[in-house]
């Protein structure tokens, strides 16, 4: 039987060696320190400093914020959520090989499991805590923690899809087309400079709602949205939970698979 310390010291390598594939991905370095400044830079540059209404769904009022401001906070998001989602993708579709072998060797599903989870928060962490450094170059919030909050959220959603196209998407070019295309049409709708219904009830059934409500929250208050940031980690639970069970189910059906063929081998 399989002693706790041991479960421990498992889970402490699959994550030290899942941080370490994180950190040799230089392309995603590339892109979080020089397309995300050119982002905030060119959006931010093209949008004045006329009000603009955001509806916020805890308490159903209308800010009258800075057109300006807004368009910088919310171009934080589009950079993000491309970045961490391309991430986890490439991450979980380039091991889910080697992740195979080591269920065959006898590693543990639930130590791979948890170790993908924690890199996945490790990465989502430090690639949103980075990005509201560099927005602070063009633009200070009135609370720094809820909108770094607000980030970090979303980055945990789009990690958890990039995990869950990881086990499920096969073709590079469709996955990383899925990840543009949904992360762009969500984020960009629910941007009010970029979109007139942005304020509409039904955008509350996308992943980013409730991380741009927090975001937007810290960014012109002092108020913290406890039910956005609850409706930010059930859409980051649920991504993660169905990817999580697909990998579970894929390296067991290739376990049984290999295990069957060699055992024939050995009768034969």
């Amino acid at each position: 039987m399989v002693g706790f310390s041991q479960l421990r010291r498992a889970y402490v390598t699959a994550t030290k060696y899942a941080l370490l594939e994180q950190a040799r991905n230089r392309l995603a370095f590339g892109l979080l320190l020089i397309f995300t400044p050119l982002w905030f830079f060119l959006f931010g540059s093209i949008i004045s400093d006329a009000p603009v209404a955001f509806k916020l769904m805890g308490t159903g009022a209308f800010l009258q914020v800075n057109g300006h401001n807004m368009t910088v906070l919310t171009s934080g998001f589009n950079a993000l959520t491309l970045i961490v989602g391309f991430t986890l993708y490439s991450f979980t579709r380039n091991g889910s090989r080697f992740d195979r072998r080591l269920v065959l060797s006898g590693y543990r599903q639930p130590v791979l499991m948890a170790a993908k989870v924690t890199a996945l928060m490790g990465v989502a962490a430090f690639v949103s805590l980075v990005t509201v450094l560099i927005m602070l170059f063009f633009w200070r919030p009135t609370t720094f923690g809820i909108v770094l909050l607000g980030y970090v959220c979303a980055a945990l959603i789009y990690g958890a899809l990039g995990l869950l196209l990881g086990v499920l998407v096969e073709s590079e070019l469709v996955g990383f087309f899925l990840i543009i295309m949904i992360s762009l049409i969500d984020t960009s709708l629910q941007a009010p400079i970029e979109n007139p219904l942005a304020n509409k009830r039904f955008l509350e059934y996308f992943p980013s709602y409730g991380p741009m409500q927090i975001a937007v929250s810290g960014g012109f208050t002092h108020t913290l949205p406890g039910a956005s940031v609850a409706l930010s980690l059930a859409w980051f639970v649920g991504f993660a939970l169905v990817g999580l069970a697909i990998f579970w189910l894929r390296t067991r059906a290739w376990n049984g698979r290999q295990r069957n063929q060699s055992t024939a081998a050995v009768t034969a």
